[in-house]
């Protein structure tokens, strides 16, 4: 390999490939779409997903389970990382941990978790608070506050159906 040829025919704006314009551009006749088949009549277009005619893979794995696309996304946060993070009797809302970078994306509920201590008081507002989070940081003198979220679809809400008597 020559180093003075390593860039040789590599242009910034390469000329388009026109089809279907006589047999001497190279891609006349057929215009670059073979003989015969599918793919070779006009108007033709499959979807990215066609494997061939074989069983696509989307259909060979299993499915398991069940997913609910409706369910609300709830971010967590342990009450450890809020204790190293603020200053004692500072305000810690949604919008303050997003801007310290603690919570990323896109989130429905704010919960926060119970894991680690807290030794200073902090005053958290959130969606939801674990039973053990709640109690480290009333127990540091802190302040839980709740703030009004989705509400939550309650169990069991649907009535069994009486049988019909005729």
């Amino acid at each position: 390999m020559n180093l003075a040829t390593v860039h040789q025919g590599v242009t910034k704006h390469r000329k388009r490939k026109r089809v279907g314009r006589g047999p001497g551009s190279g891609h006349g006749k057929t215009a670059g779409r073979g003989h015969k088949g599918q793919a070779s009549r006009s108007g033709w277009s499959c979807p990215p997903t066609f494997e061939g005619g074989r069983m696509p893979l989307i259909r060979r794995i299993p499915k398991r389970g069940f997913h609910n696309r409706f369910a609300p996304v709830v971010a967590e946060i342990n009450v450890g990382l809020l204790n190293e993070v603020f200053q004692p009797n500072q305000e810690i809302t949604p919008e303050l941990l997003r801007e310290k970078g603690l919570v990323k994306g896109s989130y429905d509920l704010l919960k926060i978790l119970g894991e680690g201590q807290v030794t200073k008081p902090l005053r958290v507002l959130a969606h939801r608070f674990s039973q053990s989070a709640k109690q480290k940081i009333e127990q540091a003198g802190g302040q839980v506050q709740l703030i009004p979220g989705p509400k939550p679809v309650p169990k069991n809400k649907m009535k069994p159906r009486k049988p019909k008597t005729s």
